[in-house]
């Protein structure tokens, strides 16, 4: 499921769209709308609760982007943009989908958004508390975002109980990943000598190799990890019914392979299986 909703997300990031819109608002940049966007449900928050929450970002990284921010352009202005800007973008990927396919979607992806256990899911919940919109391709925006947070908060509370920092999961992922250290470390804005001490570190604990490749255990971890992300991740789905999680299925796929036309080959997202 997070494959079918992930793509319809991740416009906000990606589409040409969302960046004229945060632009408009008065975010120049890309990482001042990113930043804004995503932590501006929690409010006007300084670069604490961000660094927390987003986990990755090299806290240099996010001081850089916040409080300014705020200066800029208020949280409301920044929900505002990142709304036009997403809508936009999926609007113009599904202008063929039929009317009634549409509503019947984002009927389906809003009863599992609205299911979501909150409890521990600050970013779920900052965005779960926002109203909802009427338009169908808002309506599956803001529910693929309050599930897409969902997951992500989860998968958080599992780095943590692994002792995976947010600069050694990066270093650890990175080992595993298409994009490797190449994508990862100047996205999240980590130094080398930084990267290069997590790297001994994720190397005494056996999870890479003193050169920053993947190890046997590196890659078990891994796929412990992603299962405890999914068993995490699997209340909205579990309240809603396995023939409910059917019919929602068979309703993003058509819609998440047009959305996934926004991604760039190789991206911090990663692969989506359901969509292979």
């Amino acid at each position: 499921m997070w494959s079918l909703f992930e793509p319809i997300h991740a416009a906000l990031y990606f589409a040409p769209t969302t960046r004229s819109a945060f632009e408009a608002a008065g975010l120049r940049g890309y990482w001042r709308g990113y930043f804004a966007g995503r932590a501006a449900p929690l409010g006007a928050v300084g670069p604490g609760p961000v660094i927390a929450t987003f986990y990755g970002f090299a806290p240099q990284m996010v001081t850089r982007a916040l409080p300014d921010i705020w200066t800029r352009a208020t949280p409301a202005a920044a929900i505002a943009a990142r709304q036009v800007g997403a809508a936009t973008a999926l609007g113009a990927v599904l202008a063929d989908i039929d009317a009634g396919v549409l509503a019947d979607a984002a009927r389906s992806l809003r009863a599992a958004a609205t299911a979501v256990d909150l409890p521990g899911r600050v970013l779920a919940a900052a965005n779960a508390d926002l109203p909802w919109p009427e338009d169908p391709v808002e309506v599956l925006w803001h529910a693929a975002t309050i599930l897409r947070e969902h997951r992500g908060d989860g998968h958080i509370a599992a780095l943590l109980v692994a002792g995976l920092g947010g600069l050694e999961s990066l270093v650890w992922k990175a080992s595993m990943f298409e994009g490797g250290r190449g994508m990862l470390q100047p996205a999240r804005g980590w130094t080398d000598e930084e990267w290069a001490a997590a790297t001994v570190d994720l190397a005494r604990r056996g999870l890479v190799t003193a050169d920053g490749e993947a190890t046997d255990a590196g890659r078990a971890l891994d796929v412990e990890l992603e299962d405890v992300t999914d068993r995490l991740a699997a209340a909205p789905w579990a309240a809603i019914g396995e023939a409910a999680t059917d019919e929602c299925a068979a309703l993003l796929r058509p819609l998440a392979v047009r959305a996934a036309v926004y991604l760039p080959p190789v991206n911090p997202v990663g692969r989506l299986p359901a969509l292979a």
